[in-house]
């Protein structure tokens, strides 16, 4: 397998964007996790609303949202626990092996080829806070 340093400048500029857009859509998994993380803490604090709803006699109201709200599909047929795993099954996992597929074919499986070299091109050589780093191989 050739070395990193021999990663052509356009192979390593185009794997890095595909890196890029892997990393974009793990930021959308955090923030997908967030959503499910805080519609479950909302769903939980409209049965402590419901409740004591109930205790000031407001029977009816309390009813609808624990019949109608409370437990609620966010979407059709699914909690948030089912769409973190589907975008997790069906698109995140395929996503990071085609990015770790295209690395090991054409990075010889370094990561942020491109990032290492314009770190390279911007470091102040000798300075102690612009070190080169460990290597960069798997």
């Amino acid at each position: 397998m050739p070395s990193h340093d021999d990663v052509g400048d356009e192979v390593a500029e185009a794997v890095g964007k595909l890196t890029e857009a892997l990393e974009t859509a793990d930021r959308a998994r955090g923030h997908l996790y967030a959503f499910h993380q805080l519609t479950g803490t909302s769903d939980f604090q409209l049965g402590d609303a419901a409740e004591a709803l109930r205790r000031c006699g407001q029977d009816e109201i309390a009813r609808r949202l624990e019949t109608e709200l409370l437990g609620r599909n966010v979407i059709a047929d699914r909690w948030t626990f089912q769409i973190v795993e589907d975008y997790d099954d069906n698109y995140w996992s395929t996503f990071r092996a085609l990015e770790a597929e295209a690395r090991r074919s054409l990075t010889d499986g370094v990561r942020h080829v491109h990032e290492a070299r314009l770190k390279e091109q911007r470091r102040t050589t000798g300075h102690p806070d612009h070190s080169k780093g460990p290597d960069p191989r798997p």
